[in-house]
């Protein structure tokens, strides 16, 4: 188990001494993982979120900074001196031997004892639920049975630094992903261990991790709670990947305590009086967005259509040449295709070129 610390890491597949940005497929990042910690790395294909996994854990030398491992410079090192264990989207197991010995052949080629070995994949075993097939052949098993078994190879060690999972349940049938990402959760409470999650699963990153690093175009964008990415995006890219419906944002003329938004006035909580030169946009995530009967004061669009999610309905409301998805409360049945918008002024924020602006409180401005 280990303290994770990255130091001005970036890394280039081009060689060369003078390479433009924008041949970095991870740009520069400085932040530390702290030991026992359930991290996810989530975006898009192509964000370079496998290349920072594959750094981590050995398999890609970075063009430039360090990887500290509690404090030592582990940059150069090979996985195996790293003490990581890496689970892949496909699992990576022996078919032709049985479920133990699959869980027990990391343990026998360290020379690990054999009464150590059998409790230690006894334990194992038991927390993912393969006990009834350890004396079967991997072979014979389901996907999901062989991904607990790849899963099981890297837990059973009990010297790992960290596990790091790259999209480890692609290829789990839709109804036992639940049940697995369960299992790993439970697994991350039971053993203390760092581990690192790739994704491009919103769903699979925000039920899994403590702390979600968000990355778009080879940048970490933002790190933080799920409860901060979804209240305060700090990136315009967050409101859009997280949540469903994204992130409203919009351009907007912004001043003081007021937005314009295709000839509609909307208030502010916080005042925006010396905002920076570049695209100025205010986001708000559908669910402050609340659809209402028209009334003075009130943006006034058109619905285009509703959206019933079961539990909650949401409207594409057009303004102008703006749309806004909106929520449609308990009840509320438009007359006609005109509606009004109510905004909850303390959940919209303002962006400029695509990063957040820090507003001043009512206090500060008095």
């Amino acid at each position: 188990m280990a303290r994770i610390d990255l130091v001005d890491l970036a890394h280039s597949y081009l060689v060369g001494d003078d390479l433009p940005p924008l041949a970095y497929a991870l740009k520069p990042v400085s932040m530390t993982w702290r030991q026992g910690g359930a991290y996810a790395l989530l975006g898009p294909s192509g964000c370079g979120k496998t290349t920072l996994l594959n750094i981590i854990s050995g398999i890609v030398t970075p063009s430039r900074g360090k990887i500290l491992f509690d404090g030592r410079d582990v940059t150069e090192l090979s996985t195996r001196d790293r003490n990581i264990a890496q689970v892949f989207q496909f699992p990576v197991i022996y078919d032709t031997m049985t479920v133990r010995e699959n869980l027990a052949f990391p343990l026998k080629n360290r020379g690990v004892p054999k009464a150590e070995i059998a409790r230690r994949v006894a334990e194992i075993a038991d927390l993912l639920d393969l006990t009834p097939n350890l004396k079967r052949k991997a072979t014979r098993l389901t996907a999901d049975a062989k991904q607990k078994i790849s899963l099981g190879r890297g837990l059973v060690r009990n010297d790992v630094a960290a596990i790091l999972f790259d999209e480890p349940l692609t290829v789990i049938d839709p109804h036992l992903k639940w049940e697995l990402r369960s299992k790993l959760k439970a697994l991350h409470r039971a053993l203390d261990l760092t581990m690192i999650y790739v994704t491009h699963d919103q769903t699979e990153a925000l039920t899994f991790a403590d702390t979600v690093v968000v990355m778009h175009d080879g940048r970490v964008v933002q790190s933080g709670s799920p409860e901060e990415l979804f209240e305060r995006p700090a990136h315009t890219f967050v409101g859009y990947f997280i949540g469903s419906p994204g992130m409203n944002v919009v351009l907007a003329e912004v001043k003081g305590r007021e937005a314009l938004v295709a000839g509609h006035r909307v208030p502010l909580a916080r005042s925006y009086d010396k905002l920076p030169s570049g695209k100025i946009e205010i986001g708000v995530r559908p669910e402050f967005v609340h659809v209402a009967a028209s009334a003075p004061g009130l943006v006034t669009g058109r619905i285009e259509r509703i959206d019933d999610l079961g539990r909650i309905r949401f409207a594409s409301v057009r303004v102008g040449d703006v749309k806004f998805a909106a929520r449609v409360p308990d009840g509320f049945s438009p007359s006609g295709d005109e509606v009004a918008l109510r905004f909850e002024p303390s959940r919209i924020h303002v962006y400029a070129d695509s990063e957040i602006v820090e507003g001043s409180s009512l206090e500060q401005v008095a």
